[in-house]
């Protein structure tokens, strides 16, 4: 007898439609700083001839990759992708196998939201906007003196912030779905193949 089996697909629909179509902006961001960054070498090579590197293409790939990953991680746990320890669970029953993925989606959940959480506040410290008793109300903290940004490009910190942010958020919908689904692994004896 599983929890609200139905329920649980639709919302595993809605839940998996968001976790992979994060994931594909995060894979076409990639692209995009890879050609950039051949880019950038090519143009190194060739200064002698008037070319030169992408102004600040380090800070792109830099904040590019940090965005990247919080948007591989959500389809990353919904398709369990994660490191697992094959070798020990392979001799379990099912029903032991179902457990682990059970206790391993809790303690993704559970590290999710503490990233979650403290990606929050890193953002709220460089988002420089809002007013004291609506940051006050949200636990932003106190407003910055300034708009931290970028060396180079002078991107505004807070935005690489808030596209991170928006990943680790989507991990922590798809942690808490994932925990769901495999209860009712668990309440069934065994875990699909996904």
């Amino acid at each position: 007898m599983a929890l609200a089996v139905q329920m649980e697909t639709r919302v595993g629909r809605g839940v998996a439609a968001l976790a992979k179509g994060w994931a594909i902006l995060g894979g076409i961001l990639l692209v995009a700083l890879s050609l950039m960054t051949v880019v950038s070498i090519i143009g190194r090579a060739l200064t002698g001839y008037g070319l030169g590197p992408v102004p600040g293409d380090y800070e792109l790939v830099a904040n590019g990759c940090a965005i990247a990953i919080f948007a591989f991680l959500p389809w990353c746990q919904l398709r369990r992708g994660h490191v697992t320890v094959d070798i020990f669970i392979n001799r379990l029953s099912s029903r032991a196998i179902a457990v682990f993925g059970f206790l391993g989606d809790v303690l993704v959940l559970a590290v999710s939201a503490v990233i979650a959480r403290q990606l929050y506040f890193g953002w709220g410290e460089k988002f420089p906007y809002g007013s004291d008793a609506l940051r006050d109300a949200l636990g932003m903290g106190f407003k910055p003196f300034f708009a931290e940004t970028t060396y180079e490009l002078q991107i505004p910190v807070w935005m690489p912030y808030t596209a991170a942010l928006i990943g680790a958020a989507l991990m922590v919908i798809v942690a808490a779905y994932t925990v769901w689904r495999s209860l009712n692994w668990v309440i069934d004896g065994q875990e699909p193949q996904l």
